[in-house]
């Protein structure tokens, strides 16, 4: 199956405006095809307000994020995979979601659990009618 991220992403996205909220997403920087203001970028991150006010022709789908905005003054047009999403949240309440390994897909099934050795010491299991 394909990645369920970029519909939670959008999902998010609209629910934080939907209830009146400015949503911030926290972007992997590292990520190839990141075009974001570097000089904002911590550790390899970035928070990005994307409020539709502060982003102007912004354009979500299942592959990439993309708007136009102003850092220090000066206009940028800042795009970036949806995979590099790592984060989205309110800014007012912190509600919101971070994404995974997990929540983000997978091309391998998960690995069912080893069983764990439990000690038998000599017992053999049976079962009893408790009324």
């Amino acid at each position: 199956m394909t990645s369920n991220q970029p519909y939670m992403l959008k999902a998010f996205f609209d629910w934080i405006l939907d209830n009146g909220l400015t949503p911030y997403m926290v972007i992997d920087a590292s990520i190839e095809g990141c075009q974001v203001p570097g000089e904002f970028v911590r550790d390899g991150q970035i928070v990005l307000n994307v409020s539709p006010s502060a982003c102007v022709n912004f354009y979500m789908d299942l592959e990439q994020i993309s708007f136009q905005a102003r850092f220090s003054g000066q206009p940028m047009l800042v795009q970036f995979p949806c995979f590099a999403v790592s984060a989205i949240y309110a800014k007012e309440n912190g509600a919101g979601t971070v994404f995974t390994a997990e929540t983000m897909g997978d091309d391998e099934p998960p690995k069912p659990p080893s069983p764990s050795p439990t000690p038998n010491k000599g017992k053999k299991a049976s079962l009893r009618v408790i009324k």
